[in-house]
Formats: structure tokens, sequence, C-alpha cells
């Protein structure tokens, strides 16, 4: 008792020692070093102390000493995030972001670059503020920083953990060398409706897959130490089931039941957060009613309760504010109800800036409320290191490792993993470095759509388009030929609107006929043709669903005019989402999704063109037949009145007239210049118990001259259980390298913890009867046992 009487009371002096120490730095500017000096070797004595007998950790000790001595107006000041604003650099002091930090109304300050004017930021917290709390600085860093990387989507398709989680780490890397130390980034949205634009962003349709991807994301950004200065604070997004909006129509409405969001939607938040995510943001949609900005038993029952997450919580952009239009209260009363939420801080709305101040006056929320947000914020800080060193993300001398050729060069072979060969006729692909290659396409020059949708910091003009990386490919080994062929669209409205924040593709103002004549004549006199079509970088993402998921008419017209002339035509797709490919899978002999590759798409194709890389991607969605039939999903519910397999229609069947239930791709299919065959699946039990494991092992052969990587994949089925349940379902995977000639078996082990699902009292459970399993390239082409669960 004692000794912590006497260490709290030195605790507390040492503090006020050194705020009036920092007061009186501000003041004499010529002893300012020193000053600064006493202050930080102060601050490190009284947050170094060990707390001996108290229960709470160091960090926690730390938090409460600054609350106690913070204001409510500061405390409040801690839970607003604005954007940088527009200021020149020199100048942040005077500028209205500069007065507020030095007014300690500012706790984050996210989306600005480069580091010079990061470092002016925390200057003015650290020299100028009352308490020199420093600041958060936060960007998208989503699929890379400078560096770019595949879409999200795109690299969820390689299926390889490693290498997803190494893509987060390079990002980590280049960004922390730029000032930023936190990103929000992994969005792990599951998304079965391919109208949405930010499909892109996420790993797709499966829960299993996402939460690997999630885990693996959150690890990649934040390493094994968060202290670190090439560490960065993950923001796992977007909370919750934003990918579920209706009509695929951004920001809208989800209506959904519970036992939905625990078995399908809420796996992958659930793993980010248990693979350690520093902070979550909240979505923008109402959640059967209820914005998901405001939805208590969203952030503090589930979030907080059920999976123990102890982290900040932020809103997405203005997510406080559009509670207005939701239509539940007044800025006031939305910013109260946000906090009292769970909802931690507030991005670039000023809800919370403006408004608690008067809710705590009137009792509509608590100071005890104000105080748990900002402790929560303050401890991020702590355990980023920033009150040890609020510069340590500010190293000049790091630049060096921000768009590296190493770097640079891990994205070309990251990038060449994420393509998924969807068609290749008579094997014509690889194509052979030899003769005239045409390149036609609106895509095919598209430099500045390489990135693909949400690439904030990237370096656009010094990415490689296709027609550059063929280029750099053949040299002069073979005649490389460029036409446009076509706009991106007819509608000149329409590509305004699909080719924003720079990325134009340069729109040709001559008829569609006489920008495909002008193709077709380089074309008759070509080897083979690249047709580079389908959607540019920013029909995908935020605010761009799409209710005709086709490619363009005037993409499509293009196409069928290069096939008539008899060449042999590989059509290289750019999408960022499952597009309807009905017709181009009938007509088209050789198609490679490329999604947007990043950085280095460019050189990157062309390695798996000429075969330089074996493709081994496999989709991550479905892809449909037409828009009709969305949203489509491998894992659907049998129904009552399935059709019979192999059929297409049955009257009082669950089915369409026009069309056959079946897409035109299905989760997990992907080709490959090799050939793999599956035999010999085998179980080493017919029955398990509660407390047993199954082991599944397969046969895979390559059959072919090449060595290649294939993803097996297995799925299981409950049979009989208390609620329906999918006809498959993920539950493991594998990718190996098997070589020319060579057979591997591949072995898998099931758990009941594989086998169990949330049943209507939103238990986890397993259930006794029977399971089928299924190993193969794909959720549909595949062998099937069964066992029984006792």
């Amino acid at each position: 008792m004692t000794f912590n009487f006497f260490y709290h009371s030195v605790r507390t002096g040492l503090e006020r020692f050194r705020v009036c120490l920092l007061s009186v730095s501000t003041v004499l500017r010529c002893g300012k070093k020193i000053i600064l000096g006493i202050t930080w070797i102060s601050f490190f004595i009284l947050t170094s102390c060990s707390d001996r007998g108290a229960k709470k950790s160091d960090i926690d000790s730390r938090v409460d000493s600054l609350l106690s001595l913070m204001t409510i107006e500061e405390k409040i000041g801690q839970l607003n995030l604005p954007s940088a604003g527009d200021f020149v650099t020199g100048q942040a002091e005077n500028s209205n972001i500069g007065k507020k930090i030095e007014a300690g109304q500012v706790g984050a300050v996210f989306n600005i670059k480069p580091l010079k004017r990061i470092k002016e930021m925390q200057k003015i917290a650290i020299e100028k503020s009352r308490l020199k709390i420093p600041l958060l600085f936060g960007m998208d860093v989503i699929h890379g920083y400078e560096t770019i990387f595949p879409i999200p989507l795109g690299l969820s398709c390689s299926w390889d953990m490693k290498l997803i989680e190494r893509t987060a780490r390079i990002g980590a890397e280049e960004a922390s060398a730029d000032g930023i130390n936190w990103t929000y980034s992994p969005m792990v949205d599951i998304c079965r409706d391919a109208r949405w634009g930010r499909v892109s962003e996420g790993s797709g349709e499966d829960p299993y897959l996402g939460s690997q991807i999630a885990a693996a994301m959150v690890r990649g950004y934040q390493g094994n130490d968060l202290s670190a200065n090439n560490t960065i604070m993950a923001g796992v997004k977007h909370f919750a089931l934003y990918g579920a909006a209706e009509g695929g129509r951004d920001y809208n409405t989800v209506d959904m039941s519970r036992v939905k969001m625990y078995n399908e939607y809420f796996p992958p938040y659930k793993a980010a957060v248990d693979a350690g995510a520093g902070s979550v943001m909240v979505s923008f949609n109402d959640i059967n009613g209820i914005p998901a900005t405001a939805n208590k038993w969203l952030i503090s029952d589930v979030l907080r309760k059920q999976w123990g997450f102890n982290g900040l919580v932020l809103t997405d952009y203005t997510g406080i504010n559009e509670m207005v239009d939701h239509g539940i209260g007044d800025l006031q009363t939305v910013t109260a109800k946000a906090l009292d939420a769970g909802v931690d801080m507030d991005m670039v709305g000023e809800g919370m800036l403006t408004t608690l101040k008067k809710s705590v006056d009137e009792k509509k929320i608590s100071v005890e409320q104000i105080d748990q947000a900002c402790r929560r914020i303050l401890k991020a800080k702590f355990l980023l290191g920033l009150f040890d060193d609020p510069y340590r993300y500010c190293d000049g001398t790091r630049a060096k490792e921000i768009f590296s050729d190493a770097n640079r060069s891990e994205a070309r072979a990251i990038a060449a993993q994420s393509f998924v060969l969807l068609k290749n006729t008579n094997d014509l692909l690889p194509i052979k470095k030899k003769g005239t290659i045409a390149v036609i396409g609106p895509l095919a020059d598209a430099t500045l759509n390489m990135t693909g949708t949400w690439s904030v910091g990237a370096r656009f003009s010094e990415s490689i388009s296709l027609l550059k990386g063929l280029q750099h490919a053949v040299a002069d080994k073979a005649q490389i030929v460029y036409a446009k062929g076509s706009n991106l669209d007819e509608d000149e409205a329409f590509e305004e609107r699909a080719t924003m924040f720079g990325k134009t593709l340069h729109r040709d103002k001559r008829s569609a006929e006489a920008i495909r004549e002008e193709a077709l004549k380089i074309a008759r006199g070509a080897d083979v043709i690249i047709a580079a079509v389908g959607e540019s970088a920013e029909m995908s993402g935020e605010s761009s669903s799409r209710s005709n998921i086709e490619i363009p008419q005037t993409q499509k017209d293009l196409l069928k005019a290069l096939l008539k002339t008899g060449k042999p035509v590989v059509m290289v797709l750019f999408t960022g989402r499952p597009l309807a490919l009905r017709w181009e899978n009938e007509n088209v002999p050789a198609i490679l999704n490329v999604w947007f590759g990043g950085s280095e798409a460019g050189d990157a194709i062309a390695d798996v063109l000429f075969g330089d890389v074996n493709p081994s991607g496999k989709l991550t969605t479905t892809f449909p037949q037409n828009v009709g039939q969305v949203p489509i999903y491998y894992a659907h519910k049998n129904t009552g009145r399935p059709l019979p397999e192999g059929k297409w229609f049955t009257k009082f069947r669950s089915n369409y007239l026009d069309v056959s239930n079946d897409p035109v791709y299905p989760f997990g299919f992907g080709l490959s210049y090799s050939k793999f065959t599956y035999n010999n699946l085998q179980l080493d039990k017919k029955e398990i118990s509660f407390t047993d494991s199954l082991n599944v092992s397969v046969e895979v052969t390559n059959e072919s001259q090449r060595d290649g990587d294939e993803v097996v994949q297995l799925y299981i089925r409950d049979v009989v259980a208390s609620i329906t349940c999918p006809v498959k379902e993920l539950k493991a995977f594998r990718k190996i390298r098997i070589k020319a000639g060579e057979t591997r078996v591949v072995d898998f082990k099931l758990s009941v913890t594989d086998l169990s699902f949330y049943n209507t009292e939103l238990n986890f459970v397993a259930e006794p009867g029977t399971f089928e399993v299924f190993v193969g390239p794909n959720s549909q082409d595949v062998n099937k046992a069964e066992f029984v669960l006792k």
C-alpha cells in the first residue's frame, strides 16, 4: 500500500511536471531543444515505471494517468478523425487542421502523404498542443502503398496465404516508411452479388477462404510487434454485412437472419479479430433496421463481448452524419447513439467533436462513455510506440524502401499467381514469341488503370500496361502492333463515370465503326490477336454498382469482328467483379482473367501469355450466365424442390425457364497449362466420434509434360441437420506443386469443429449424422465419399 501510494504520487507529480515543461517549451524558443529533452526524459520515467501490485497492464495504467489530466474537450478531441485537407507544406500550423490539432481537437488524420506533411502535423501535436498527445496517421493501404499488388479479389484467387500475407507486409513496410501507421484494411466483406462494385475489394463469396485471408492480411500489416516502425495497425472493415446490400447497390439496406450472419458472413470479421487486428471500421448500411454505426448489439454484444475485441472502433467516412438521412435522429442524437453503441472514433463528420459535450451536459451520455472511447484510442497509440517516439514513422532514411526494384519484382511475380485461365481451346496458350502479335482493345494501353480501384498511393503513370509488358517480353523476337479497337463504352457519359480519379482511357472521338476498322486492318495481318477488353479500374469499387454485368456492347462488337478474321484470338479480361461471360465462353477460344494486376500488371500478364509462368489462379466467386442469376454462389441451400442432377428445366422444381441453374464458371475454377486428374479419394474411417478426427486423402496426378501448381479443394455437406445446410461448404484446401508426370497424395484432417455450425439458438454445435466429403479442382468437379458422426 505504501509503495503504491508513493508510486502514484510520483507518477502524478511527474505528469504535471511534464505538462508544465511542455507548456514552457512553447514559450522559451531559444531553449526548446533542452526543454523538450527534459520533457521526454520525464515522460519516459513516468510511462516506464512498473505498476507493482496493480492488476492493470502497464499500458492501461499509463492511459489512465494521461486520462486523469485531460479535459472533457481534449478527450472528445481524441475521438475526431478528419482528413488532412489541403495545405502548403510548411504552412500546416496556419491551416484549419493545424489549428484544430493545436487546440487538442484531433486524434488522428487520414489520407495524407508524403512524409514531410505528416511530420509537420505531428510536430504541431507534440510542440503546440497542451498535452502533446501524438497523432495517428491512417491511409487506405488496400492492396499496396506505392507498389501496388492485384486488387484483393484478384489476390484471393492465388489461394496462397503466405503470398497474400507478404503483400500486406510490403504494403506496411512502404506505408510506414512514409509516415503512415494505420490502414483501413483488410476489407473482409463476403459478397455473392456481382452487381456490388466493392466485391473487387474483398476476397469473394466463401467464409472459410475469406477467414484465412483476413487473418493473413492482419498478420502481414501488424507483424509480431506493433511498436516496430515498419508495422502498421490493421483496420478490419466493413463491420458488418456490407457485401449483402440489397440489389447490389452500394450503401443499401441489409436484412438478414442471425443464423445466416453467424454461419456465412461473420466468420472473416471474427478471424481478423482473432488474429489481433487493432481496429474495426463499422459499415454504412443498416442491419435489420438499425444502422451499423449505431448498432449496439453488433458492436458491444457481438464484437466486444462475444468475440473479446478490445481495440478501437471507428466509423466509415461521415458514417455518423449519414444516420440523419437514415432517419433515426438529428446529428446530436445519432452521434450519442453511435457512442452508446460502442463507436470510439468519428471519421470526417465531426459529430462527436461538435455535439458530445452538449450531450454530456444534457445527461444523454456519460463522461465515462467518452473516457472509454478515448482510452481505446490512447491505448492504440501506446501500442504503436508513439508515446515513446512520436516520430518513429518519420525516418526519412527509409524512403528507399518505397516502390523499390525488389518490391516491384515481387509484385510482378505475385500478380502472375492471381490470374485465372478460364478457357484454353486446343492449347492456344501459351503463345510463342515470334511473328506478328496484334494487341487490340481499350484496355491494351491503359497504364493509368492497371492498379485498379482503391490504389490511392499508387504511382499510376509508372505502371506497366499490357502493351508495354508484351513489348518488354518479345524485344526483337516478334513484332507487336497495336490499335485501340473501341472505346470502353459507346455512352460517353458512362465512360466518364467509369474513369474517375484521373484514370482516363483517352476517349477516341471517332465513330465506333472507324475505330474498329482501324483495328481490323492490323488484325488481318497478324499471326495471333490479343484482345484486351472488360472493365476500367473504376467500373468496380466504391459507388460503382452495375445493373448490367456484361462486357460493354461496343467491346463485344469488336470481339465479334476480330473472331471473323479467322485469326486465333486470346481474350485478356480486365475486371473487378465476376462478369456474365456466357457469349464469350461459347465463342472466344482462350480467355485469361487478369483482374487488375497492379503496378507490374503488364509484365506479369506477358509472363503468363508467353508461358514463362504457368497460371494457377482459381476463382473465389461464381461467374453467372446473366445478371438474372445473381446472387449466385456455390454454397446455396438445396430447397425442398431441388432440380435433379444433370437436368435443366423440370416443372415445379427450383429452376429458370430461360437458362439453367449452372454458372459459366463455378467457385474454385481455374485452368492450367498442366493437366491434373483426381483419383482414389480415401477416408481413414467411416464413422467418427465427437472427440475424433477424420483423415482424408486423394491422389492428384499431373498428366502433362509441364510442372504446375494445383489448388486441391475439400468441401463437406451436412446431409441432415436441425437447420438447412448448404449443398457444399469449403473446409480445407492445399496449393501444391506437382511435377510433370508425378502423382502426389494430398492429405487433409477434418475435426468436429469443421463439422459444426451455429444453430437457431446461435450455439456453435456439431450434430450426429451423415456427412458427405467432396474433393476436386473446383466446387463442381469433385469426387465424393461419406462418413457418419456418432
